[in-house]
């Protein structure tokens, strides 16, 4: 009898489950099956033929791989939230019948889900998990600022408080910091953790509002919170172990007290206090700075490969980013956001304080006379101090990302700020802000003042430069091939005047003659014209790229199309993305040039009048 090959029994078609069997499968509700997939770290795939995938249907339905959830039949979170369903119905039954001892010790009793064998599951080395540092650490900051509600409960919030000021900790004491930057969203950080560059947001500190259900689900957050703790306090305790700190922590200043839990104010003055605090440590950092001290006394040893050469020039940057703010002492005015600032400072060795009339965990006065630096937020100060320098909070963000010390000129109370720059940006990056492309080079930036034509004039000299610059080298290669032609003819008439003293005196004055004659002709092969410019017409240029490109896309074999499609419409999107920011640039200089325009218009009528 020979075996018939059912429809979607093979291939595609028995490879791909829906989330409800899925559910089905593993006998879960929705809440249970997501949470379970988030500790897991499952997710939906996508099939190359979804029709197939999906048995013929044209709806569009979550798919997970068959093999995925076959994995997840052998979990042991899967009886535990079977088990929980089972305590959810008894507890439910006690409170109806008003037995509340009975509810009490069915609660007491109910099953906990543990995840340590999850997080070594999921990240064999220590490494794997350092790499998942980026989302674990923007959530527990994101958490961190949550009152307690009805699903994030106050021991996650609490939990997540202390892990973020822990990493915190870490970062300061091994100087691990790279870049800053100040957007809309919050404060991203960047630090060297192993080897591995973890980049992290830091939200603003604004009020809490509620969000309805449709926009925020804080229940699938939780997942993702509960597994996220348990995986920082593995790596907080391993960090802190690399560099010898006394885990855990303990802080002068209580983190978690009566008071913060209803003060949103409170909490962020302890929070900050404690950030603002030496931890233990054993003396074995002192060897360690000096093993760093010797290996780039090896660096210098061996300069001559460029590799080395640049290895070296990294070394002493990162050297002295990491003693920035060593020597200084900042003071901290009220109305600026004290957190980032007191994290970084202290980050690059500096000593900082603010007003202890007003929050807790100061360590100077302002009347100290060895305070370097106040920052300052405001336009006008009364008080002033000749012995500091007074400067805006964005000259703490650019020193840190230029790595030195930037003149403060620009960063006085009430001067407008210079552009506050990513340093994020890619080095393919097709648009370049003008002010970054100077920081580059080493300049200075200065608006081009530009003209009728659109053209400015230091563009207009740039294009005159260069065509005086092709014409002097066209002179000179010509200047030099004359000379090396006279130089060989010459030598050449020096050895047949040599020969001709020989012969008859004759038959010497014709071979005079015609080495004169060819010199002669030779000068004026050789001599010096004026060039002319070509200039290259744009449209033909840019046929001739469309061509090329149509003979390229031609050349691709048809299993790669799809592929060089995407790259061609990736390139064209971050085309269009630049021409639109230079767009926006130049509306902005316009913008600027007519509102200076005005005001110089303005200022001529009242000297005039």
């Amino acid at each position: 009898m020979v075996k018939r090959n059912h429809k979607y029994q093979s291939g595609e078609g028995a490879q791909y489950l829906t989330r409800k069997a899925a559910m089905r499968k593993l006998q879960l509700s929705m809440q249970d099956f997501r949470r379970l997939c988030i500790l897991k770290g499952i997710y939906p795939r996508e099939p190359k033929h979804r029709v197939i995938a999906q048995r013929g249907s044209t709806d569009i339905k979550i798919l997970y791989h068959k093999k995925d959830i076959t994995f997840l039949l052998h979990e042991p979170i899967v009886w535990t939230l079977r088990d929980r369903k089972i305590f959810n119905r008894r507890i439910a039954h006690a409170r109806a019948k008003a037995n509340h001892l009975l509810k009490n010790v069915r609660m007491a009793n109910y099953p906990e889900i543990k995840l340590d064998h999850i997080i070594k599951e999921r990240f064999p080395t220590f490494i794997d998990a350092i790499k998942e540092l980026d989302d674990c650490m923007t959530l527990l900051f994101l958490f961190s600022t949550f009152p307690a509600m009805k699903v994030v409960t106050r021991d996650i919030t609490t939990l997540a408080r202390r892990l973020t000021i822990e990493f915190m900790h870490y970062v300061i004491a091994a100087k691990a910091l790279r870049k800053v930057f100040v957007s809309i969203k919050g404060y991203y950080f960047q630090a060297d953790i192993k080897g591995e560059l973890i980049t992290w947001i830091v939200p603003h500190y604004y009020p809490y509002q509620p969000q309805r259900k449709e926009y925020v689900d804080f229940k699938i957050m939780k997942s993702f919170a509960d597994f996220f703790t348990v995986m920082a306090g593995f790596v907080n305790y391993r960090l802190y172990n690399s560099i010898n700190l006394v885990y855990p922590p303990q802080f002068s200043v209580s983190i978690d007290s009566e008071e913060s839990r209803s003060n949103e104010e409170t909490f962020v003055s302890e929070r900050i206090a404690a950030l603002n605090m030496d931890l233990l440590r054993s003396d074995r950092q002192g060897a360690e700075e000096e093993d760093e001290e010797i290996d780039l006394k090896l660096l210098d040893n061996d300069k001559d490969s460029e590799q080395v050469r640049k290895m070296h020039e990294e070394a002493l940057s990162l050297n002295k980013l990491k003693n920035l703010f060593k020597g200084l002492k900042f003071f901290i005015n009220r109305e600026v956001p004290r957190e980032p600032l007191v994290f970084m400072i202290r980050c690059f060795g500096g000593k900082v304080s603010w007003d202890k009339h007003l929050f807790a965990g100061s360590t100077f006065d302002e009347t100290d006379e060895t305070i370097t630096h106040q920052i300052v937020d405001r336009p006008s100060l009364n008080n002033q101090y000749i012995s500091r320098d007074y400067v805006q909070p964005q000259w703490v963000f650019d020193s840190v990302n230029q790595r030195k010390l930037l003149p403060t000129n620009s960063y006085f109370i009430g001067a407008v700020l210079p552009p506050h720059l990513s340093p994020f940006n890619r080095d393919d990056a097709v648009y370049v802000p003008p002010e970054e492309a100077a920081m580059q080079t080493g300049g200075e930036f200065e608006k081009p003042e530009r003209g009728a034509d659109g053209i400015s004039d230091d563009e207009d000299e740039d294009i005159g430069m260069q065509e005086a610059r092709k014409q002097v080298q066209l002179d000179y290669a010509l200047v030099k091939a004359f000379r090396e032609e006279k130089a060989e003819a010459f030598n050449s008439g020096e050895s047949k005047e040599v020969d001709g003293e020989e012969d008859d005196d004759g038959d010497q004055e014709p071979v005079e003659k015609d080495e004169q004659q060819k010199r002669t002709e030779k000068k004026q092969k050789m001599a010096v014209v004026s060039g002319q410019v070509y200039r290259e017409n744009p449209k033909e240029q840019k046929q001739l790229t469309k061509q090329e490109e149509a003979l390229r896309a031609k050349m691709v074999k048809s299993r790669h199309k799809k592929l060089y499609r995407n790259l061609l419409d990736k390139q064209k999107k971050a085309t269009k993305e630049a021409n639109l920011l230079r767009e926006k640039r130049q509306q902005i200089d316009k913008q600027k040039r007519q509102e200076q325009t005005q005001k110089r218009k303005a200022q001529r009528k009242e000297i005039l009048s």
